[in-house]
């Protein structure tokens, strides 16, 4: 009931009682559904942010790993560039004399290999990202110097097998062709060259290779045979005593022998050939200026 004091009215109002609970249920329930809804809300917004950073932690352990292999490649590529530096450097007058060799000898040491140039093009035509697309391209650089390293290491070989020093300190007392037969005094091929020197004077091995033969050789007295590989052999002549045996490995200015006079000789000298592919060549050739 509601009354007027000032007129006396009295007005009369019925409300039932369950519509009005569920009213002030409604009104006092809104307020906390509210605040569960807002609740729900940032619970699902904050489990989806830790899952996005799991993700990006992941994603980020992968792009670590993956920098960390390009870091690691790239590195061992600068060292095979390096090694190559160092490795491509040869003795000036073994270059000049491996220079002169004929071409089907210097073939033998020639690398082969692709260019990276197509992997490159085939990497970058469907790249799926920068890191792959990187990973390809060392790997193409990689394979490529793998190739390069191989012809290094045999121009390399080919540089110390190419006779390119003296074998002996004298003077030239024969050339290398025709000339006059020192003991009949008629027409004479001569298939090297004659190095004059004193008994004794030690003799070196023109490049590395490994001892055919070190014997007596009938006209050449004692003789040492030398193999270098890549179809060069050398001959030593007239040597008093050997200072190598069959079978050794030896490198260039070992002393193989010494001078002497054995065989069909007139004084003390050294008598020098080089053979490639089994055919004389004139040993000036290749032989740096004394």
């Amino acid at each position: 009931m509601l009354a007027d004091r000032t007129t006396g009215v009295v007005r009369r109002f019925t409300i039932s009682v369950r519509p009005t609970l569920v009213a002030a249920g409604v009104m006092v329930s809104l307020p906390i559904l509210m605040g569960l809804g807002a609740r729900w809300s940032a619970q699902a917004t904050i489990t989806d942010l830790r899952s996005d950073k799991t993700a990006l932690q992941q994603e980020n352990a992968s792009y670590r790993e993956a920098t960390g292999q390009l870091t690691s490649q790239v590195a061992s590529l600068q060292h095979v560039v390096d090694d190559l530096g160092v490795r491509a450097t040869v003795d000036p007058a073994a270059g000049r004399a491996m220079d002169k060799l004929p071409s089907a000898v210097k073939s033998r040491a020639m690398g082969g290999g692709s260019t990276p140039a197509t992997v490159l093009e085939t990497a970058f035509s469907s790249p799926d990202n920068a890191l792959s697309v990187v990973r390809e391209l060392l790997g193409a650089i990689e394979e490529r110097l793998a190739n390069v390293r191989h012809g290094v290491e045999r121009r390399q070989a080919l540089a110390s097998a190419t006779p390119s020093i003296w074998p002996v300190a004298g003077w030239l007392s024969s050339g290398y062709g025709n000339r006059k037969d020192p003991f009949g005094g008629g027409g004479d091929f001569h298939p090297g060259l004659d190095i004059s020197a004193n008994h004794g004077r030690p003799i070196l091995a023109t490049a590395d290779g490994t001892v055919l033969s070190a014997a007596p050789g009938g006209n050449y007295g004692n003789l040492v045979i030398i193999d270098h590989g890549f179809g060069i052999t050398t001959r030593y002549g007239h040597l008093s005593r050997f200072g190598v045996t069959s079978g050794q490995r030896i490198r260039r200015g070992d002393v193989i022998g010494y001078v002497g006079s054995t065989g069909r000789s007139t004084s003390p000298h050294l008598h020098y050939e080089i053979l490639v592919n089994g055919k004389l060549i004139n040993p000036l050739n290749l032989l740096a200026r004394p």
